[in-house]
């Protein structure tokens, strides 16, 4: 059988490509083993296997034979020829398309590629197989990677419905880091060991406190946040958001995407220790230094980064309600709710009929207004322009004014 696509890359080549440092002729990335093991010499003596490597990405974040199926005596490797194929081509363009996305683009069917390869890139790895196997309940080869072409869209609808900020890292000194599971959830309240951590499980996209992130480049990372929780970042993290189902149609609005917050060194130094601590085997980066965010984290507590709402868009852009009505050649009307729900649903916009996410979101506007300010950690496209890059003076007091409020209010 012919040794072509059988070197498998979970995390694929040209995706690792996009974190070399411009003009870095030898295009190699220091490669990190978490776990590097041991080695005993011919004397009988035991030594750790060095941790850090300097290599091409022909050696990195890849397995032999990963996505080789066999039935008998023969093997196959249709998986990684066709399909990851047309995934990571799809994925590419798309990936480029969203690391220089600029308002009022929308581009439908880069999104669509976007969110299949993202959801398709979270079961690929070793990581995601091992947790699949657990999902499944088989250690069968075959069945697993079954499950995984069966379940490549899982988690596209729950992303469609949530908050996309791009964030940018251009005018930190630190750059992003990768890992061998790239597309990496966060709960502030899940941390690494506790109980939603532990193997290869990761805090269900689900909760209303989870973030989804996946660096794009060296200088940009796609941030995923339940609208539910910038809505209410005060109930229960683990709470499950509304509408929870994953297999079903839901509408993305490109004009909501946040653009323009600049990144500190301080928060990308946090978003890399995140990136490490949730990691299976192995991260890699341009600079031996970026292996290592914990040694300049002087608090490297799990809840604490940036407040609590490092990963947090900016409040002030989000409205409430959101239905959605779509009109169809036949003459027929479909309508969903910010949530996805449909009208025959009985809880179909629930929240804007009882006033339920009213007075968290404009408490946390005030909170957020207070903590960084009246200039905004992201941008939306309103009104045919992108929004104000600053509050005024008269609006910013409004807005802290009601973080007093509703504060007054709960008592």
């Amino acid at each position: 059988m012919s040794s072509e696509y059988r070197n498998n890359h979970y995390v694929p080549r040209w995706y690792q490509k996009l974190f070399f440092l411009p003009k870095h002729e030898k295009r190699e990335l220091y490669y990190l083993s978490l776990n590097p093991g041991v080695f005993t010499d011919s004397r009988g003596i035991i030594h750790q296997k060095k941790p850090i490597r300097k290599q091409g990405t022909k050696f990195c974040f890849a397995k032999e034979d990963l996505y080789t199926t066999r039935y008998g005596l023969e093997e196959y490797t249709e998986i990684e020829k066709y399909f990851f194929g047309e995934i990571d081509n799809n994925g590419r363009y798309a990936v480029d398309y969203f690391t220089h996305f600029k308002h009022p683009s929308a581009n439908g069917s880069a999104f669509r590629n976007m969110t299949i390869y993202m959801s398709t890139q979270k079961l690929r790895t070793p990581k995601g197989l091992e947790w699949l196997s657990d999902q499944v309940g088989t250690q069968d080869k075959q069945k697993i990677l079954s499950s995984l072409l069966y379940l490549r869209q899982m988690y596209c609808a729950i992303w469609t419905e949530c908050v996309w900020q791009i964030a940018d890292a251009s005018e930190s000194e630190t750059k992003f880091i990768i890992s061998d599971h790239p597309v990496t959830v966060y709960n502030r309240v899940c941390a690494p060991k506790t109980q939603w951590c532990l193997g290869a499980n990761d805090p269900d996209i689900i909760m209303q406190g989870t973030h989804t992130i996946f660096p794009l480049s060296l200088d940009k990372i796609l941030i995923m946040t339940n609208l539910s929780w910038v809505r209410n970042p005060y109930q229960p993290e683990i709470r499950y958001r509304p509408n929870p189902n994953l297999f079903r149609s839901a509408v993305f609005k490109f004009t909501d995407i946040q653009t323009h917050r600049h990144l500190s060194k301080q928060e990308v130094t946090e978003i890399n220790y995140i990136i490490k601590r949730r990691a299976f085997q192995y991260i890699a980066a341009a600079k031996e230094e970026w292996l290592y965010p914990e040694k300049s984290l002087a608090i490297t507590k799990w809840d604490t980064f940036g407040n609590g709402y490092l990963l947090m868009p900016d409040p002030r852009p989000i409205h409430l309600g959101g239905q959605v009505y779509i009109g169809h050649h036949d003459g027929t009307t479909s309508a969903y709710d910010e949530y996805g729900r449909r009208p025959w649903q009985s809880d179909y916009n629930k929240e804007n009929e009882t006033d339920t996410e009213s007075d968290t979101l404009y408490r946390f506007k005030g909170e957020f207004a207070r903590l960084y300010g009246p200039y905004r950690r992201g941008r939306t496209f309103e009104a045919m322009s992108l929004d104000k890059e600053c509050d005024d003076n008269e609006f910013h007091n409004y807005l802290l004014n009601l973080e007093k409020k509703h504060k007054k209010k709960r008592k």
